[in-house]
Order: C-alpha cells, then sequence, then structure tokens
C-alpha cells in the first residue's frame, strides 16, 4: 500500500477521534492490495477467501471502513450501472479518470483523456463554476463478442459468478 494513502488514513482517524484497529488496518490493506474496482459484498467476499479478518471481524466492520475511506476522500464510489454501489481505490494516484463498461460482460477500462477535462473545464467556466471532480463513464460492446462471437472476459465473469451489466 501506498505510504500516502497510510499517512492520510492516519490522520484521518485522528482528527475524528477514532482508534486504529488491527481489523481496519487489513480492510484497509486489502482494498489498496488491488486496482480493481469492487462491491461491499466483494470485498467481504475476498477478505473471507483470504482469511485476513480475525473471527471477530464482520460484514459491518467492513461497510464502516468503506465509509470512513469515502468520506476521507481515499476511495471513491461510482456508479458502473448495475444498481449496485461500486468503489475505485485508484482515485488517489488518477482523479480525473474515466470508465469504460462493457454492457456484455461487465469488464471496466479506466482511462484519461485531457480532452474531457478540458472540456469540463469550459463547460463550468461558461456557466459560472469551477470544476472540482469530473467522472465520465461510456457503456459500450466488446468487439469480441460481436466479431468472434465468444469473449473470454464474459466467460470468466460467468465462472467466477460476476454480476454482470444489465443490458437496456
Amino acid at each position: 500500500m501506498d505510504p500516502s494513502i497510510e499517512k492520510r488514513l492516519q490522520q484521518f482517524i485522528q482528527s475524528k477521534g477514532l482508534r486504529n484497529t488491527p481489523q481496519r488496518n487489513a480492510i484497509v490493506e486489502a482494498i489498496f492490495s488491488s486496482d480493481d474496482h469492487f462491491t461491499a459484498d466483494d470485498l467481504w467476499e475476498r477478505i473471507r477467501k483470504t482469511k485476513s479478518l480475525d473471527s471477530q471481524s464482520s460484514r459491518a466492520t467492513v461497510y464502516r471502513t468503506i465509509s470512513l475511506l469515502v468520506e476521507a476522500g481515499l476511495l471513491h464510489e461510482i456508479d458502473l450501472g448495475d444498481d449496485q454501489k461500486t468503489y475505485d481505490p485508484n482515485f488517489v494516484d488518477s482523479p480525473a479518470h474515466n470508465h469504460l463498461v462493457c454492457i456484455d460482460c461487465g469488464k471496466v477500462i479506466e482511462f484519461e483523456d485531457s480532452h474531457i477535462q478540458l472540456m469540463n473545464d469550459c463547460a463550468a467556466r461558461r456557466l459560472g463554476f469551477r470544476a472540482e471532480r469530473q467522472t465520465l463513464k461510456i457503456e459500450a460492446c466488446c468487439e469480441k463478442l460481436r466479431l468472434h462471437g465468444r469473449c473470454e472476459n464474459l466467460i470468466n465473469a460467468r465462472i467466477q459468478g460476476k454480476r454482470l451489466p444489465k443490458r437496456r
């Protein structure tokens, strides 16, 4: 885990008058050990499989830690169109990135584009605002499925039992 994340979290915890716990540390480590987007349930399953929490820990501890990280600005809640809260641990290093979501297999690709940032800044200024954050989600169909009739991302997602986006 990036030391700057650890430092910011410690400062935030102290400012809130909270104490550091081994359970919270294990959850934070699990979150920032991967760049993957996740739901609270995804994280709970990942932690249970790795047995990184003791038997005293609960799903509620996971939810509270996620809320704490969102409040601290270390984790962002994003809408990937599946009617679930999804969290993105990558906003600390790259706050202006966007998401391309395959509506067939659910694959999420992050991307940055300075033109989009410039366009958002111009639009905000023109309307008398100063842009603080921006997100863009593009929903698209991957070419693999369309061109070849199969997509290994879709096959892997189904094997792993992952949630798939709803087709509209």
